[in-house]
């Protein structure tokens, strides 16, 4: 059975938006990381960072939308979508962050992107 089948397009742009907005989060996490490494500051001064705080709002309202989807969806359909964070995240941390990734990480993202079309099918 394919759950997708009966949800609305509400519930599945939800479930299309939250690993988006987890990868936001993660981009800020290394962002305030990079703040306290260039500052030298004790990691417990990361909680005081406006970027941190900012990030922390993220997950947690990400957290907050993400329980009300799985109140329709079941756990093992919903959670397949989180595969999309190893799109996001590394085009993220190459637009904002200057990262590279190799041939082979491309491959095994192609690879996830795969097996959740799979699922998903």
């Amino acid at each position: 059975m394919n759950p997708s089948a009966s949800l609305s397009p509400a519930i599945l742009a939800g479930l299309t938006i939250i690993p988006m907005t987890i990868a936001l989060g993660q981009l800020l996490f290394k962002i305030a990381s990079q703040r306290l490494s260039a500052t030298g500051k004790e990691l417990y001064m990361v909680l005081f960072d406006p970027v941190m705080i900012l990030a922390l709002g993220i997950y947690g309202g990400a957290t907050l939308i993400w329980i009300y989807l799985l109140k329709f969806v079941p756990l093992s359909y919903a959670y397949s979508f989180m595969a999309l964070t190893f799109l996001v995240v590394p085009i993220l941390s190459i637009f904002f962050l200057g990262e590279t990734l190799n041939l082979k990480y491309w491959i095994g993202t192609a690879l996830i992107i795969a097996g959740l079309t799979i699922i998903q099918s």
